[in-house]
């Protein structure tokens, strides 16, 4: 009986096991799909901001060799430059004005493109072109439209009895080509954000504004106590995004002006390019990328809790 039972305990359990416990693979979870992305997210973006952190600590020659760590040197320079002052203000001019004005055109497109009119479809459609087309090639189109001698703002103006002639300096002027600027930022922001605030509005219910409606609510009072407070997560979203991709805007300053004259319309961005492509400074540019990767960081930390408060 007792050498029964030992042999029936020794019995495998499978076929080609001797009834040791197997040993099982470590539970990997999600990382095998979302690897790949991880992989992507270290090469294109933490691997390159280290990069730059890196390189801003390092004093490179203007052949592009590092010479050897420096410590804040870089940022010293950077910031007792004296036309760093006006470049920052210019760059939250820049982005204060275009976002703004851009939230608010885009309120009153959203608006009409909601409501029900003849040919609605083929104005969202026509809505979308400026997005669609590239950057570089609208500030080109722009800066040709803006030229002295046959640029059709000119002939437009004048007939129009705004001016008396033509101007032949429309960017040459920092006053009025730094208007120009914003209001081709503002153009190409437009598309975007109105479709981001058209989809706020029809993710509003229309009985609420039925009810309003019977208890005796004007249309302002509605668009005020209704409208504005259910379309906030959406103005929320749309503004911060507006931020990061206007504060990072460089085609349009650059295909339009190239920041000048001199450094007048110049953004943190296009004076970071400048130190690296035409200074060689690119220690002192890596400093300056610093400087704008924190406020993007800023930004995005700021979206993201808008995010989270929106699921909350």
């Amino acid at each position: 009986m007792t050498e029964a039972r030992i042999a029936r305990d020794q019995k495998p359990t499978k076929a080609g096991s001797t009834g040791a416990p197997r040993r099982r693979l470590p539970d990997l979870g999600p990382l095998p799909w979302i690897g790949p992305a991880l992989l992507l997210i270290f090469g294109v973006v933490l691997w390159p901001a280290f990069e730059m952190l890196r390189t801003s600590v390092l004093e490179i020659s203007r052949s592009g060799l590092a010479k050897g760590f420096i410590g804040l040197e870089n940022f010293e320079r950077l910031f007792a430059d004296p036309d760093l002052t006006g470049i920052l203000t210019r760059t939250l001019v820049w982005v204060f004005v275009a976002v703004s004005v851009t939230i608010l055109v885009s309120l009153g497109l959203a608006s009409l493109l909601n409501a029900a009119f003849p040919g609605r479809r083929l104005v969202r459609w026509a809505l979308i072109i400026p997005w669609a087309a590239s950057v570089v090639m609208t500030a080109t189109v722009w800066r040709w439209m803006l030229d002295g001698f046959y640029g059709i703002i000119n002939r437009i103006l004048f007939d129009l009895g705004l001016i008396g002639g033509p101007i032949n300096d429309w960017l040459g002027d920092p006053s009025t080509a730094f208007i120009w600027l914003m209001f081709v930022a503002i153009f190409v922001s437009l598309p975007f954000t109105t479709y981001v605030l058209l989809a706020g509005l029809q993710s509003i219910p229309r009985d609420i504004y039925e009810a309003a409606r019977v208890d005796g609510a004007t249309g302002w009072q509605a668009y005020v106590g209704i409208t504005l407070p259910m379309l906030r997560p959406a103005l929320l979203v749309a503004a911060i995004i507006n931020m990061i991709n206007v504060f990072n805007s460089f085609p349009i300053i650059w295909a339009m002006t190239k920041g000048g004259p001199g450094s007048l319309t110049d953004t943190t961005t296009t004076h970071m390019y400048k130190l690296a492509f035409q200074l060689l400074d690119v220690g002192q540019s890596a400093a300056m990328a610093v400087v704008n990767f924190t406020v993007i960081l800023l930004f995005v930390l700021l979206y993201l809790r808008v995010v989270d408060w929106r699921r909350a």
